[in-house]
C-alpha cells in the first residue's frame, strides 16, 4: 500500500529497508501511499475518538501501535489576541496537550511502532528536548532501549528530567544540536539502532495528523496555517498530509503553510525571503526558544515546498518578541506554552502588521510545546512570589487591601 521514494530523484525503495536518505542522490525519502487503493469514509473517522490513530488508513503501521493516547488536542479560539492583533478568527492547535506534552508524541507513536514492526530493538535522536522526551516514553511503553544525545548546556530543564526519568541513555555532547544530530546518525548506521529523528520518514507520518484533526475540528480548510520551524518537519508534515486529502477529494483546498523561526535562528527564512533553492545552514543558531534553536533544518527542502506550493511564506522573531506572546497567551487566553510555541503567534501579529495577512484570515496557530517544559525560562519573566507573615493583616497588606 506504500514505499518510500526521494523527495528530489523520485527513486523508489521497499517500505521495509531501513533507509533514511536516497542512496542514488542522498535526499530526503517520503512515504508515498497509492491512494487509489485507499478507501476511506470520512463518517467512519467521526466514529472513532479524535487521536492520531483515528486516521490509521493513511498510517504506516499493520502492527498495534505502541500508544499513549496521543493526538486529540485541543484547538482554541484566541478571541483576546486575535481581537487585539486585528485577526478575529484566531486559533491555537495546542499540541502541549499530548502525553510528554509536546507534538513529538504524534511522531514516537509512529515511529516505534514501525521499529517493532521493521524488527529494529533499540531507537536513537538527537534532540533540543522534546523528541528526547517523547522518544524515552515512547521506548519505555515498548520495552525497548532509547539513548539520545543532547547537545551539552541548550536543553530546557524539564525536557532532560523526561529523558532521565523515563529510563533513556541520555548523553550530553558538547556542541550544537546539528553535531548531535550527524553524530547520532553515524551511531545509527554504524551500529545498527533505529534512528527516530525527523529524517526518519515514518515519524513524520504521526504528525501529519495535526492538519486532518485541525479540519475535523474547525471544521474545515483553514486559510492559513503557521507553525514553529525547528528541523522543518512539522510544517512539511501537515503540508504532505493535507495534501494527501486533497488528492483523495475529502478537501478542495490547502491553507498557505506559514513558518516562523526565531530571528537567530532563521535559515528558512532567509532562504524564502531570498528566493533561494535551498536551505543555507547556519553555522551558530541562538535564540531563547530552545525548541528550535537549529541552524541546519534536515527537512528543509521539503518546508520550502510546503511554504511555495501553498502561497504561504516564512518570518522571523524576535527573542523578545517570542518572550511577549509566551506571556500574553498564559495571561490573556489562560493557555500555557514554551517559549518556541509562542513564535507561531507572535510570527502572526508580526505578518499583520507589515500587511501580509489579511486580517479576514481563518488561521491556525500549531503552538507545540507546554509551558512546563522550559520552567527556567518562565521564571526569569515572572515577578517572585510575595513572602508574608501568616496572618490576616499581612496579607491585607500585601494584596494593599484595606
Amino acid at each position: 500500500m506504500y514505499r518510500l521514494t526521494c523527495v528530489y530523484c523520485g527513486e523508489k525503495y521497499r517500505p521495509d529497508e531501513i533507509l533514511y536518505t536516497c542512496r542514488k542522490c542522498g535526499h530526503l525519502l517520503a512515504v508515498e501511499y497509492d491512494l487509489s487503493r485507499v478507501s476511506i469514509r470520512p463518517e467512519v473517522w467521526r466514529k472513532r475518538p479524535l487521536s492520531v490513530w483515528r486516521y490509521r488508513e493513511l498510517l504506516p503501521v499493520t502492527i498495534p501501535p505502541v500508544t499513549l493516547q496521543e493526538g486529540g488536542t485541543p484547538l482554541y479560539h484566541l478571541k483576546r489576541i486575535g481581537e487585539e492583533i486585528g485577526v478575529p478568527k484566531l486559533y491555537a492547535k495546542h499540541e502541549g496537550m499530548n502525553p510528554t506534552g509536546s507534538f513529538k508524541d504524534r511522531g514516537m507513536t509512529v515511529g516505534v511502532s514501525m521499529a517493532l514492526q521493521l524488527g529494529k530493538t533499540t531507537v536513537a535522536c538527537a534532540s533540543t528536548g522534546n523528541t528526547s522526551a517523547s522518544l524515552a516514553a515512547y521506548a519505555a511503553r515498548a520495552g525497548i532501549p532509547a539513548v539520545v544525545l543532547l547537545p551539552s548546556g541548550k536543553v530546557a530543564l524539564g525536557k532532560v528530567a523526561q529523558a532521565l526519568m523515563h529510563g533513556a541513555r541520555v548523553i550530553s555532547v558538547r556542541g550544537n544540536f546539528d553535531r548531535a544530530l550527524e553524530m547520532v546518525q553515524e551511531l545509527c548506521t554504524s551500529h545498527g539502532l533505529y534512528l527516530l529523528n525527523s529524517i526518519n520518514p515514518f515519524r513524520l507520518e504521526g504528525q501529519k495528523t495535526i492538519g486532518f484533526e485541525t479540519i475535523d475540528q474547525l471544521p474545515g480548510v483553514p486559510d492559513r496555517m503557521v507553525l514553529p520551524v525547528g528541523n522543518a518537519g512539522n510544517i512539511s508534515a501537515v503540508y504532505k498530509g493535507l495534501l494527501e486529502l486533497k488528492t483523495l477529494g475529502l478537501i478542495d483546498r490547502l491553507p498557505m503553510m506559514t513558518g516562523i523561526q526565531a530571528a537567530g535562528s532563521s535559515p528558512v527564512v532567509r532562504a524564502i525571503r531570498e528566493g533561494l533553492a535551498e536551505v543555507v545552514p547556519e553555522e551558530s543558531p541562538e535564540t531563547v526558544a530552545t525548541a528550535i534553536r537549529i541552524g541546519a533544518p534536515v527537512n528543509g527542502e521539503k518546508a520550502l515546498e510546503a511554504i511555495r506550493k501553498t502561497g504561504g511564506t516564512a518570518a522571523a522573531v524576535t527573542d523578545s518578541e517570542i518572550l511577549a506572546m509566551q506571556k500574553d497567551l498564559a495571561r490573556k487566553e489562560g493557555i500555557g506554552v514554551e517559549p518556541a510555541s509562542a513564535a507561531s503567534v507572535a510570527g502572526v501579529r508580526k505578518l499583520v502588521d507589515s500587511g501580509i495577512i489579511d486580517p479576514s484570515e481563518c488561521i491556525v496557530c500549531v503552538v507545540t510545546g507546554h509551558l512546563l517544559k522550559d520552567p527556567e525560562t518562565v521564571i526569569r519573566q515572572c515577578e517572585s512570589p510575595t513572602e508574608i507573615d501568616a496572618d490576616l493583616p499581612s496579607l491585607l497588606s500585601a494584596l494593599q487591601w484595606s
